[in-house]
């Protein structure tokens, strides 16, 4: 596993745990990211993975539902939901993360957290986002007209973690 990919596992993580107990402390939030990755750029990464997937949850909701053909965003399990909302953030606001990438590492969470099914589901749903909303295949790289341009927050809505 890169190092990378490890930071994008235990955005998933918090990102689980935040579903379940959104009043975590921001304390146990930055120990944990410490604990499990012990290096300042990986933390920030992780950081940013979290944070941006909760800043524009309900954006990212929003999207899902429509791109997920008979799957309201309720319905899916809980690790498969949470995958998709990195990986759609990820398509979505990290320049730096070309959309064939972000697709195959949330497609590897999916095997690894998921159900016998999840890697399938991810991909579709993530391929036909890439190909519906970002207007291109998702090995082409695409710049994305919704992004916030590197150092401001953007904007979106939904919950944010303190």
């Amino acid at each position: 596993m890169t190092r990378r990919s490890r930071a994008r596992e235990v955005a998933l993580q918090l990102l689980y745990q935040h579903e379940l107990n959104p009043h975590v402390g921001e304390d146990t939030v930055r120990l944990f990211m410490r604990r499990r990755l012990g290096s300042e750029d990986l933390e920030q990464f992780c950081d940013r993975l979290y944070r941006g997937t909760l800043r524009h949850l309900a954006d990212i909701d929003r999207l899902l539902a429509q791109v997920a053909e008979n799957w309201s965003v309720e319905r899916m399990a809980l690790v498969d939901r949470n995958i998709l909302r990195l990986g759609v953030y990820e398509l979505l606001y990290e320049q730096e993360t070309p959309p064939r990438v972000a697709i195959d590492e949330a497609i590897e969470l999916a095997k690894r957290y998921g159900s016998a099914e999840s890697a399938a589901f991810v991909n579709g749903i993530l391929d036909r986002l890439a190909a519906h909303r970002l207007g291109s295949p998702p090995d082409q790289p695409v710049e994305k007209p919704d992004r916030p341009t590197p150092g401001t927050s953007g904007s979106g809505s939904g919950p944010t973690a303190s």
